[in-house]
């Protein structure tokens, strides 16, 4: 029998019990009116005091709280049953506007009558993407950078401002975390089959939405803030278009035929392919895809688990441990060192390898325009422009300098700059070499060509291992910190110009503008230095897995104090401080840890070698 055959189910048995068990075991029953008030407002302290924690650490017990939160759900899963469409439009329509999808969330409540385990599943995916893209527009009313990463984004402190930590502790039950139901990543990874989905979990994601909206709606009310929603993404390539074929029907009866017949097809998971052909054929491109892309990395799955003689690797990982996803699936070895022989099958000129190996030609130069790396690059670009207006800014004339007594020399400033020279000479090597001269470093170096080179390499987009994430949000909060400190030094440089002119500074205003002139002059070239580190550091970021446990720590350690240095400068660069002169001792004790870091052969581009820069 095929292996195909004989799997019944892609969940560990302690996974499948979290999720088809723990939540009937308590058979109490929850009169709706005790969770719903009379103006349709969800009462959330009924919800929450059903989420425990552990006394050891008061971190939530995710066993106790779903055994707990089993009978809620089951209860607001027969309420809406015993509305009608229209009922429920009035009631909660309103409280979905915030996601800005509301047709989505009332397709879910189309599907929860008819309770057909595949379209529960595949509602139940486009709910939990849209309700995470539409908390991470929440996040930006208060935080910069939205956390890539579903748990990191519901463990912010920004949401639990907005929505408050018993709230956020109930969502982590049910979406974000391993030690919970898990919902979005077992079905989105291909792991749970429609049956394994108990439908009374969808619905109780629908309420919680209404009710988040609610909080929303107050919390906006108090702070007069106005939510913004990202755009979505936009095709304008007519090729980009052009992406599903014209497929007759009895080509389509074929396909379904074989899909019957494949060994990549668990028979587990076939209401999925099916559910996907049907999508197909009404033209509803958008499900078919949402459906394939769990069952093409499941199948994929199956061929690794079974090219690699690992049949356990097919089940879903324990909190403690990593799910078997593309990362690990289409890399060159595995944990043991061994060959991964999965990239040799999918060379062999079998049937359904052929439909496999577009799609991996296809993977292999994808670009994702919101991946963090690419969305860093942008922001390196922007941030090099920025700081290209300041010899444009208008400063006083150098007869008006010379009347001040007691200004400093430019000897501080001048040694911080022939540090970076030394430390960019050190560098020159991992380079681009069209890019270096050894005369003058910093001008011929520090340039927006050189990034533009940096920022045309192609980086792997589609698949990013933990550790390389980790790293690409700390890239990009030290970019974001450098582009505001040239925003500040602008608008500073301005206004105290004209209050100059004018003639309105106080003498010790007039003493601070000038100091905050001689601090340009370094830092001007310190964050430029930086804008190359990182991008540097981006193009190789992917060698970050080859670092052992400890080198990356100290890696990820050593980035942290770069942000740190940056997120200093914007508090000394500010309106509120004009720290100028103690800029330059901060930029002394951060160029002194780059060198350091850089002399120990620690950074990434320092590892790589199989780079060429021409």
């Amino acid at each position: 029998m095929a292996l195909s055959d004989s799997v019944t189910t892609c969940l560990s048995p302690p996974v499948h019990y979290v999720i088809c068990k723990l939540g009937f075991e308590k058979k109490d029953t929850y009169d709706i009116n005790n969770i719903l008030s009379e103006n349709g407002e969800v009462c959330w302290q009924a919800v929450t005091e059903h989420v425990c924690y552990l006394e050891s650490d008061q971190s939530v017990d995710y066993i106790k709280s779903i055994r707990s939160l089993g009978p809620v759900c089951e209860s607001i899963n027969l309420h809406f049953k015993s509305l009608t469409k229209e009922q429920f439009v009035i009631q909660y329509a309103l409280w979905f506007r915030w996601t800005n999808y509301t047709e989505l969330f009332l397709e879910v409540f189309d599907v929860l009558q008819y309770t057909q385990t595949t379209e529960v599943a595949l509602g139940l995916m486009k709910l939990t993407s849209c309700l995470e893209r539409a908390l991470g527009d929440v996040y930006l009313l208060i935080g910069k950078d939205c956390p890539f990463l579903l748990r990191d984004l519901l463990a912010s402190e920004q949401l639990a401002v907005v929505f408050g930590q018993a709230v956020m502790n109930v969502l982590k039950v049910f979406i974000g975390s391993p030690y919970g139901l898990n919902l979005r990543n077992v079905l989105w990874h291909g792991f749970a089959s429609p049956q394994e989905i108990p439908v009374k979990y969808c619905a109780m994601l629908l309420f919680l939405t209404a009710g988040l909206g609610q909080l929303l709606q107050t919390y906006l009310l108090q702070t007069k803030c106005i939510l913004v929603h990202r755009p979505y993404v936009i095709f304008v390539s007519l090729e980009e278009l052009d992406v599903f074929p014209d497929l007759n029907h009895e080509t389509l009866s074929i396909a379904e035929e074989l899909v019957k017949l494949s060994s990549f097809v668990l028979k587990t998971m076939l209401p999925f392919w099916m559910a996907a052909l049907t999508a197909f054929k009404q033209s509803r491109y958008a499900d078919c895809v949402i459906l394939l892309l769990p069952q093409l990395e499941v199948g994929l799955r199956l061929l690794f688990t079974t090219t690699n003689q690992c049949p356990n690797r097919l089940l879903t990982a324990e909190p403690s441990a990593l799910y078997t996803t593309f990362d690990e699936m289409l890399a060159k070895c595995l944990d043991n060192e061994e060959v991964n022989q999965l990239p040799a099958v999918l060379e062999e000129p079998a049937m359904e390898h052929m439909v496999i190996k577009p799609l991996m030609n296809c993977a292999s130069c994808y670009r994702s325009r919101f991946h963090p790396i690419s969305r860093l690059k942008k922001q390196v670009l922007e941030c090099m422009k920025s700081i290209h207006i300041w010899p444009e800014l208008p400063t006083v004339p150098k007869e008006h300098i010379q009347t001040i007594k007691g200004l400093e020399g430019n000897a501080e400033a001048s040694t911080l700059i022939l540090m970076i020279s030394e430390i960019i000479s050190q560098l020159q090597q991992y380079m681009p070499q069209n890019c270096c001269s050894s005369d003058d470093p910093i001008n011929s170096v520090l340039t927006e060509r050189l990034l533009i080179e940096l920022c045309d390499t192609c980086i792997c987009t589609l698949y990013s291992p933990r550790p390389v994430l980790e790293i690409l949000v700390v890239l990009r909060k030290i970019s974001t910190q450098c582009h505001q400190v040239s925003e500040q030094v602008i608008a500073s440089t301005e206004l105290r110009y004209k209050q100059w002119m004018n003639k309105t500074l106080r003498s010790r205003q007039r003493h601070n503008y000038l100091r905050m002139l001689n601090s340009i002059k370094f830092l001007s070239p310190v964050l430029r230095f930086i804008l190359v580190l990182i991008t540097l550091e981006l193009v190789n970021v992917h060698l970050v897995c080859r670092k052992n446990p400890f080198d990356y720590q100290q890696y990820l350690k050593f980035l942290k104090s770069v942000l740190q240095y940056t997120e200093n400068l914007v508090t000394y660069t500010s309106p509120e401080k004009n720290k100028w002169d103690e800029t330059m001792e901060l930029t002394n004790k951060a160029l002194i840890k780059i060198r350091k870091i850089s002399d120990r052969k620690l950074m990434l581009m320092q590892l790589a070698t199989e780079i060429k820069w021409v």
